[in-house]
């Protein structure tokens, strides 16, 4: 189905759940009212703090999940992972989680989260007793290292991001790509930008990823703070029933 005169590709933290109350819930009644926009969560969240999220309302219910910094992808009515967009993502991971581990093992700055994500891991962090090779260390050993939010540190399959996982769960739906909009506020956000989708930055965005969008002419830097920055970017893309521009 291709329908749709908006698809809504939103971070969470930040972002579709950031600002304040009344901007929340004026967007959250505004998106469960439309049967237009495609709502496509796009988040470092697991799928537990999603299905519980979703379970209070206001908050609507997304039709897809791009969840895990992109490693995940999974039907919103279900809650199921969608085998064949993960296929690639799984092959990049070959199950790596015990070895990341062990190598990042008394890795100074970095404390590992409790959860057990399926192709990644991650940690929180201090920034400033990281080592300086941190990164490129993980990179020789075939993984991707992401720093979001001076808080996270995430490693990832190689290649394997938000963006382009969103990139690939709308190829699958068949949705034009003018008709995407990301929205997002750290660093690990970036790659929903660099897909040359229609963006927006919310006004609460981390200061590195403002400098980083910095000559994106397709990506808005909002006013507003979280909710309301994504209403305020649906006005200025004017994306409204009857399609998009």
């Amino acid at each position: 189905m291709t329908d749709w005169d908006c698809v809504l590709a939103t971070d969470l933290d930040g972002t579709f759940l950031g600002g304040d109350q009344a901007a929340r819930e004026d967007l959250y009644r505004s998106l469960s009212g439309r049967d237009d926009v495609l709502l496509v969560f796009v988040t470092g969240r697991d799928i537990a703090f999603i299905a519980d999220l979703v379970s209070r309302p206001p908050v609507p219910r997304p039709r897809y999940i791009v969840g895990d910094v992109g490693t995940s992808v999974y039907d919103g009515t279900t809650f199921e992972p969608m085998a064949a967009l993960e296929e690639d993502i799984a092959a990049r991971w070959q199950d790596a989680g015990p070895r990341v581990v062990e190598m990042l093992r008394d890795e100074p700055g970095l404390r590992l989260q409790p959860t057990r994500f399926r192709h990644r891991v991650s940690y929180d962090c201090e920034p400033a007793l990281l080592a300086p090779d941190l990164r490129d260390r993980v990179e020789a050993a075939g993984f991707d290292g992401l720093l979001s939010a001076d808080r996270f540190f995430d490693v990832l399959p190689r290649g394997i991001a938000k963006g382009p996982t969103l990139i690939r769960l709308v190829e699958h739906l068949g949705v034009e790509p003018d008709r995407v909009l990301v929205a997002g506020d750290t660093m690990n956000d970036l790659s929903l930008f660099e897909t040359g989708f229609k963006g927006v930055a919310v006004g609460n965005a981390e200061a590195s990823l403002v400098s980083a969008i910095a000559g994106m002419p397709r990506v808005y830097r909002s006013r507003c703070e979280g909710a309301a920055g994504i209403a305020e970017a649906l006005q200025h893309f004017r994306f409204r029933a009857g399609g998009a521009t």
